[in-house]
C-alpha cells in the first residue's frame, strides 16, 4: 500500500516537471520571436545604410563638378575620337586614345555618383554649344547653371563652340595635329580648373580624389602638348 503511494507521488512530481519544461519551452519560444524579430529587422536595415555612411557625406560643389565635367570630358572624348582617322602624327594619335581611354570610365563613375546621390546625370545634346561661358560669366555674373539640369553647361570653362568643333573635324594631317593639340590645351586647362574647384570646396573623398589624378594627368598632357607645338 506505502508502495502504490509511492508511485503516486513519483508519477505526480514527473507530471508537475513535464508541465514546467513544456511552460518553459512555450516562454523562451515566445520571447525569442519578440526579441529575435526586431533584430533581424533592424540588422538589414544597418548593413543597407553602410555603403552611403562609409562613402562619406557629399555637398553642393561635388554635384556641381560631377554635373560640370560630365559634359566637359564627353567633349574631350568628342575630340579625341577624331584623331584616329584625322591625326598625322602617332604622337598625337596615342595622346588621343589615352584620354578617351581614362575619360570614358571617369564618366561613368561621376554618373553613377549623380544617381546614387539622387540628381540629374547631364544628357548628352548632340550639337549644342557649351561655349559661352566667358561672355556668359563676366556679363551676367551668373555661374552659367539654368533652372534645367543638364541642359546648359555655359559656365564650364574650355569648352570649345559647336562652330569650332566643326573646323576641328574638318581638318586633316599636320593642321589637325596643330589645331587639336591648341584647342585640347585650352580644355584641359578649363577642366584642371574645375577639379581644383572641387578640390577646395567639394566635401565627397571620392570626387575630390578624383579631382586631383584629373589635375595630375591633365597638367602632364599640357606640357606634353605644348611640346610637340614647341611652346614647351
Amino acid at each position: 500500500m506505502s508502495r502504490s503511494k509511492s508511485n503516486r507521488s513519483f508519477t505526480r512530481r514527473l507530471v508537475v516537471v513535464a508541465a514546467t519544461a513544456a511552460s518553459a519551452v512555450v516562454l523562451a519560444a515566445c520571447g525569442g520571436s519578440d526579441s529575435g524579430g526586431p533584430s533581424a529587422h533592424h540588422s538589414p536595415s544597418k548593413s543597407g545604410s553602410a555603403p552611403s555612411s562609409s562613402a562619406g557625406a557629399h555637398n553642393a560643389a561635388d554635384v556641381a563638378f560631377a554635373k560640370g565635367m560630365i559634359p566637359h570630358h564627353r567633349q574631350a572624348v568628342e575630340m579625341a575620337g577624331l584623331a584616329a582617322g584625322r591625326a598625322s602624327s602617332s604622337q598625337v594619335k596615342e595622346l588621343a586614345a589615352k584620354i578617351k581611354q581614362a575619360q570614358d570610365p571617369e564618366i561613368k563613375t561621376m554618373s553613377g555618383w549623380l544617381t546614387a546621390w539622387g540628381e540629374q546625370v547631364p544628357e548628352e545634346m548632340p550639337g549644342m554649344d557649351h561655349s559661352e561661358h566667358s561672355e556668359h560669366s563676366e556679363h551676367s555674373g551668373s555661374s552659367g547653371h539654368s533652372g534645367m539640369p543638364g541642359m546648359d553647361h555655359s559656365g564650364m570653362p574650355g569648352m570649345m563652340s559647336a562652330k569650332e568643333m566643326a573646323a576641328l573635324k574638318k581638318k586633316s594631317g599636320k593642321d589637325f595635329d596643330k589645331a587639336f593639340m591648341e584647342m585640347m590645351v585650352g580644355h584641359h586647362r578649363g577642366a584642371v580648373k574645375m577639379a581644383g574647384t572641387e578640390k577646395a570646396k567639394g566635401a565627397y573623398g571620392p570626387a575630390k580624389t578624383l579631382a586631383d589624378a584629373v589635375i595630375k594627368a591633365q597638367e602632364a598632357e599640357i606640357a606634353r602638348m605644348n611640346r610637340l607645338l614647341g611652346k614647351g
